[in-house]
């Protein structure tokens, strides 16, 4: 009881196929200054046929297994934060095999884009009630599947990565220090993957639904408007629970949805823009993947240092919000 969490290990990996600009200006009108000036995209990565969700999240988490310096084996807990699995009975089990975790009991969680702030949140109980010790986090998504690749408002946004991290129990500093999560289902029609149900008659007048899921679909302008509003408060209140301030905040790291979102967010908490870390012109929206995904880049690009202070926050589909403050290592 009373253990404290220290993140120790991060990986990453996306897909080989990188669909650009202008390549979806040869499918829909569009253009790479009108999809750059409003998203900050430039790229996005494509799983292919032969490439699956499971095989992405395994490279993500032997990559942070590796950096965390400890055994596949003492990993006791395996949280995937994903939307779109391989399977629908969930791709959590299919990763443990994958990379040999067999001490490990594994589960998906499905908060769409707010997947992994709350998968971190959730494997932070676990840890302080010395339930587990060991605990692999992996956000990650393939959402080029769900995708209209006709509807110029979407299709440009979405690319399919995977990031993950390894969180240990510890009984120095605690160094996650506060969160916030939030859920709003009165808005759920703004952004959403919904199944489309039809009858099939059985027997004796007995009717079922056969159905399939739908394309994404999305209100950009209600996601813009909630994402301004409820983020910087979501952050705002971690850091007062935290006993921190602005200027306590060495980096800003946000779900990549959008880098005007980003901007906006940061003006509001008076947050310098160079504290910003953002890849979302190489890897677009990668759902509940892009807040590990930027946050092994900035580690292994030598930004993020043992000891920064980061503030970070999850928003998207259900609608869901939240946000966590911990530092890294």
């Amino acid at each position: 009881m009373g253990a404290g969490i220290a993140i120790t290990g991060c990986g990453s990996a996306a897909p080989a196929t990188v669909l650009t600009n202008n390549h979806l200006a040869q499918m829909v009108e569009t253009s790479d200054e009108w999809i750059n000036t409003r998203t900050g995209m430039r790229n996005r990565h494509i799983a292919s046929p032969t490439e699956s969700l499971s095989q992405l999240s395994a490279v993500a988490a032997q990559n942070a297994i590796a950096m965390a310096g400890i055994s596949v084996t003492d990993i006791d807990l395996i949280i995937l934060a994903t939307s779109t699995p391989d399977d629908m009975f969930g791709s959590a089990c299919r990763v443990q095999g994958l990379i040999g975790a067999t001490n490990a009991v594994a589960f998906d969680l499905t908060a769409a884009c707010s997947g992994f702030i709350f998968a971190l949140i959730t494997a932070s109980q676990f840890i302080r009630t010395g339930v587990y010790k060991n605990v692999l986090i992996i956000g990650a998504d393939v959402l080029s599947r769900w995708v209209d690749w006709s509807d110029r408002a979407s299709c440009v946004l979405f690319g399919d990565g995977a990031g993950a991290i390894v969180c240990q129990g510890t009984h120095e500093s605690d160094r996650l220090l506060s969160f916030e999560m939030y859920s709003k289902g009165s808005q759920n029609d703004s952004l959403n993957l919904n199944y489309q149900s039809c009858s099939k008659p059985l027997v004796d007048g007995i009717t079922a639904q056969n159905g399939n899921y739908q394309p994404v679909s999305m209100n950009g302008r209600e996601v813009y408007r909630f994402a301004v509003a409820k983020v910087p408060e979501a952050i705002g209140k971690a850091m007062f629970r935290a006993n921190l301030t602005a200027e306590d905040i060495d980096w800003l790291l946000l779900h990549q949805a959008n880098q005007r979102i980003m901007d906006a967010v940061a003006k509001r908490l008076k947050i310098p823009a160079e504290k910003i870390l953002s890849n979302i012109a190489e890897y677009g929206n990668t759902s509940a993947a892009s807040i590990p995904l930027a946050l092994d880049a900035a580690v292994r690009g030598g930004k993020v240092k043992p000891g920064d202070t980061i503030a970070a926050s999850g928003f998207g589909a259900g609608l869901t919000w939240g946000s966590a403050i911990f530092k890294w290592k």
